[in-house]
């Protein structure tokens, strides 16, 4: 398999809340709903980087779609990192996540392997970690 992996979906209960979480408090470029027109096909894209897109759709219609039974939520399945380029730009996320209404698990902290990281849930529990490691490098394209 090459790794081609283009779009990553996060199953939400409130599509609009997901969406002005997503777009109004983290700023997260994006055309909007789109779908709507058709039975379990609303869904919202967010452009990230390099062609790479986070999508947002309910779960009751990925279980649909996947012919899957509803599971109870569990936040501790997987995270998504979100990796920065500063210590400052760590706490800058994790402080616009708060006003965005996520809940912060775990404060912004300087790591036991020399990073300086920090935990918070989106609307629906989903886990993001707002991450500096000081032996990645970023271009400034890289970043949205």
């Amino acid at each position: 398999m090459k790794p081609r992996i283009s779009v990553i979906t996060l199953g939400v209960d409130d599509l609009e809340k997901s969406l002005k979480f997503y777009r109004d408090g983290l700023g997260l470029p994006t055309e909007g709903i789109v779908g709507q027109e058709y039975e379990h096909g609303a869904v919202a894209f967010f452009d990230l980087q390099s062609g790479l897109k986070l999508a947002i759709w309910k779960r009751k219609d990925i279980a649909y779609d996947t012919n899957l039974k509803q599971t109870p939520i569990s936040p501790t399945e997987f995270t998504i990192g979100h990796n920065v380029e500063s210590k400052d730009e760590v706490d800058k996320v994790m402080e616009q996540a708060r006003k965005a209404g996520a809940v912060i698990t775990i404060p912004a902290h300087d790591t036991f392997w020399g990073g300086y990281s920090g935990y918070f849930q989106d609307p629906d529990g989903h886990l993001w970690e707002v991450v500096w490691n000081p032996a990645w490098e970023f271009s400034k394209k890289d970043n949205i």
